[in-house]
């Protein structure tokens, strides 16, 4: 058991934009010294490293770069976003069961030129392995195609409309629009500009899309116990999970029973078996938001609200300060930064900590997400 057997004791996060000068290994290089900077510790304590698959910074550059000790435990997460939280996990089990004693986790990704993205190659979008046979020659070629689906999908079976979809976009800039460090700080959103913008996958439009930037954010995480001497306030780990739903293979799905029951209900039924918090004790959540309508996924596979209930939550509760969970409080992907879903962690971390600048009053827990509809990852803080 991991349950709250470990802390998150320092973050570090670089500016977000559009594009920036540093590398994706100066960017980690720095985050994660901001992040030891934060927490009191010497990088030469530091004995355990996890990251993403798709991170291009070698765990041993890292280690060599920062002048870290032996390391004896180190580990990464695959499938994308999916893997975000699941970062924390790895290290809050090798934390727990003695393997380390010192971990960082980081993200470090450059995305905010075109050229950088995946899909933009012909190669990669040209290659043609299991689900892929079946989309790519008919057009589902980038993950916003893969979620526009799914999204149809929903609003037929629910009856949800681009109104809920606008909620989700509207209160992440409201979020940010408080948010210095976010993207779009400075840059008010109204709800005819949401419906005015251009389409890129009905029904989604350029605001259900995340902001594709460039950026950094890394933790440090050690035993509970120790965590008490560091300088700041320890965040517990308090539960983790992962899910991967039967017959499932990419964000859609094509050879499940019911697509919509995706990896994030496996997921919540892992996290709440090894939690005394419930959905009902959850006091504010950050949740993987690459796409509007995943939050709406979210808050069902999470408990939050029933099976296609989504809507009515939203129409009834709202997502932001005045809600009883607010959600995505730094701006989140849509108008943060999509860090691949780390600036979720850290966000959750400074509302654990109370120094959030939207900060929910009272906050003691807090649930983070990894991607949704792709194999996925969460935790729940507290503090």
């Amino acid at each position: 058991m991991i349950k709250d057997r470990s802390a998150i004791v320092g973050i570090g996060q670089s500016d977000f934009a559009k594009s920036l000068p540093q590398s994706e290994t100066e960017l980690a290089c720095q985050v994660v010294t901001q992040a030891l900077d934060d927490a009191g510790i010497s990088p030469k304590e530091v004995d355990g490293l996890a990251s993403y698959t798709m991170e291009s910074t070698a765990d041993f550059e890292l280690a060599k770069n920062l002048g870290f000790g032996d390391l004896n435990f180190f580990a990464q997460s695959p499938h994308g976003g999916g893997g975000s939280t699941a970062t924390i996990g790895l290290l809050a089990m090798a934390i727990a069961t003695g393997q380390c004693e010192v971990g960082v986790a980081w993200r470090s990704r450059k995305r905010g030129s075109p050229a950088s993205r995946v899909w933009a190659s012909q190669a990669a979008s040209a290659m043609l392995t299991t689900a892929n046979n079946w989309s790519r020659p008919f057009g589902v070629v980038r993950p916003v195609d893969e979620i526009g689906l799914l999204t149809q999908r929903y609003m037929h079976e629910t009856g949800a409309t681009r109104q809920h979809l606008a909620e989700v976009a509207l209160s992440a800039r409201s979020m940010a629009n408080n948010n210095p460090n976010a993207i779009m700080f400075d840059r008010e959103m109204t709800r005819d500009d949401y419906f005015n913008a251009r389409w890129i996958s009905r029904p989604l439009c350029l605001f259900d899309n995340c902001l594709e930037s460039d950026g950094a954010v890394a933790v440090v995480i050690m035993s509970a116990e120790r965590a008490k001497d560091c300088a700041q306030k320890p965040v517990y780990v308090h539960a983790f999970g992962q899910g991967c739903a039967q017959q499932s293979h990419s964000m859609v799905d094509f050879y499940s029973e019911d697509p919509m029951k995706n990896s994030s209900h496996a997921c919540a039924r892992s996290l709440y078996k090894h939690s005394d918090i419930r959905a009902a004790d959850i006091d504010t959540a950050q949740i993987y938001d690459a796409f509007t309508p995943l939050v709406l996924f979210s808050l069902e596979a999470y408990g939050f609200c029933g099976l296609g209930e989504a809507p009515g939550y939203i129409d009834d509760h709202g997502l932001g300060m005045s809600s009883p969970l607010p959600i995505n409080t730094a701006g989140g992907g849509l108008s943060e930064a999509y860090i691949h879903g780390f600036n979720l962690i850290s966000e959750g971390v400074r509302q654990m900590r109370g120094n959030a600048t939207n900060q929910v009053s009272n906050a003691s827990s807090c649930l983070v997400t990894g991607g949704g509809c792709s194999p996925t990852s969460a935790i729940i803080l507290r503090n």
